[in-house]
C-alpha cells in the first residue's frame, strides 16, 4: 500500500536533511509496517503543492495510548532509494 501524505515545507526539509526519521499522523488510514509512503510538499500560505516529493518505507509504528494521542501513530521511515 503506498499512502500519499501532505506535509508542510518545514517537516519536508528535515526529512530531505534526514533529521526527521518519523512521522505522527491520525491512523486513519491503517498504516502497517512494510507500507510506502509519498511525502507531499504542502505550502499552506499558497494552499498549493509544491511539486516536491519524497518516498519512503514504514518501518516501524508505535501505537500506544501511553506515547500517542489516542488515535495517533508514531511511524519510522526510511527513503526508498528504489523509485529513483
Amino acid at each position: 500500500m503506498i499512502h500519499e501524505l501532505k506535509i508542510y515545507p518545514q517537516y519536508f526539509r528535515a526529512v530531505l536533511e534526514r533529521r526527521k526519521t518519523f512521522e505522527v499522523r491520525k491512523n486513519d488510514r491503517h498504516f502497517e509496517v512494510g507500507d510506502s509512503v509519498c511525502l507531499r510538499e504542502y505550502d499552506p500560505f499558497t494552499d498549493k503543492y509544491t511539486g516536491r516529493m519524497w518516498y519512503g518505507d514504514i518501518t516501524y509504528i508505535l501505537d500506544n495510548d501511553a506515547y500517542c494521542k489516542k488515535g495517533y501513530v508514531i511511524m519510522s521511515i526510511v527513503e526508498d532509494n528504489t523509485l529513483y
